[in-house]
């Protein structure tokens, strides 16, 4: 059997802390080396966005927590550690897995309550992340989307979406399809974004999606300060995301909350110690850039966007400028 050589009910340390979200068991397997996943029984699956988040949608979803993807970015590194695991390598390698969501998603859609509107997936973590190779949990969530008449957006940095290409195709519903792409060198996208499908692999992707008919938009985020925000990076990058066949774009610079900042810098301090103190001062005042250097990114990838007729509908998911936070410069 595929499967034999699983290992099941390992007690790593992480259990007190997965148990209140409905742990059943611990599962390592070869055929995903250095994963471990935790499979629970979740309660609910359809999470409601606060009324004071601005963001383009109310409802959303995620099957997994923790990402194999690995971004030493990725802003829901948070929330790792509610379940009593890091933020860090445990984000990274202890993937939580809602192995009933798509049962428990039918029994709230057919609630005479729902109205049916449009349902966020890959906002927190990707849907088409490796451990979607095992559970296959996606296909289950689209169908019952649509056989409830609810339509629905994915963001993803995974190729395995071509799998499910034609049950979004099919589905009857809204349908919003969106590719993460932010980093266009090979040997950065290695370093910082280890555990995603190459640059060029997601533009394939991109023309899969175009050439099944749906519109592709793509996330250019996190741009990374005096990384990847040069006129050079963006015009490339823009220019083979064009080619590839995207509808259009959003270009928003990086976040730093929570624990993900140390872990950001930790990776910094070793690729690229000489924009350690650059990060320090530009992130001193908090987890967002200062709206200076916000208007200086809006105001280089602008043109580039309408050169390569990227304008399609914008989408906004950055955050507007909050109050400034206090000076925070012990959190490097």
């Amino acid at each position: 059997m595929r499967w034999e050589a699983q290992r099941i009910g390992v007690d790593d340390g992480a259990l007190p802390g997965l148990a209140r979200i409905g742990f059943v068991r611990t599962v390592r397997t070869p055929q995903f080396e250095g994963i471990t996943f935790h499979e629970v029984l979740c309660k609910s699956a359809l999470n409601k966005v606060p009324d004071s988040a601005v963001l383009p949608f109310r409802f959303t979803m995620n099957a997994y927590r923790g990402c194999s993807h690995a971004c030493r970015y990725c802003f829901a590194r948070p929330t790792h550690e509610y379940l009593d695991l890091d933020a860090g390598a445990d984000f990274d390698a202890q993937i939580v897995v809602k192995t009933n969501v798509v049962d428990v998603l039918r029994r709230e859609l057919h609630r005479p309550s729902w109205g049916r509107e449009t349902v966020a997936l890959g906002t927190n973590t990707d849907p088409y992340q490796r451990a979607e190779g095992r559970y296959a949990l996606m296909p289950g969530i689209i169908a019952a989307l649509r056989d409830s008449g609810t339509g629905m957006s994915i963001l993803t940095k995974g190729t395995l979406l071509r799998r499910d290409l034609h049950l979004l195709v099919d589905a009857d519903v809204p349908v919003s399809v969106a590719v993460s792409l932010a980093v266009g060198d090979a040997d950065l996208h290695r370093d910082l974004e280890p555990g995603t499908p190459t640059p060029a692999a997601r533009l394939e992707l991109i023309t899969a999606i175009r050439d099944a008919g749906l519109d592709c938009h793509v996330m250019v985020a996190p741009v990374l300060p005096y990384l990847t925000d040069s006129v050079a990076h963006l015009d490339d990058l823009l220019a083979r995301i064009s080619a590839a066949g995207a509808t259009g774009v959003t270009v928003f610079g990086l976040h730093l909350r929570g624990a993900t900042r140390p872990w950001f810098m930790e990776w910094l301090a070793r690729a690229r110690p000489d924009l350690v103190g650059p990060y320090r001062r530009l992130y001193r005042r908090g987890a967002y850039l200062p709206e200076e250097y916000r208007r200086t990114l809006r105001e280089r990838a602008a043109p580039l966007i309408a050169r390569y007729g990227l304008s399609g509908r914008q989408r906004r998911l950055e955050p507007p400028l909050a109050a400034p936070e206090l000076l925070q410069p012990t959190l490097f």
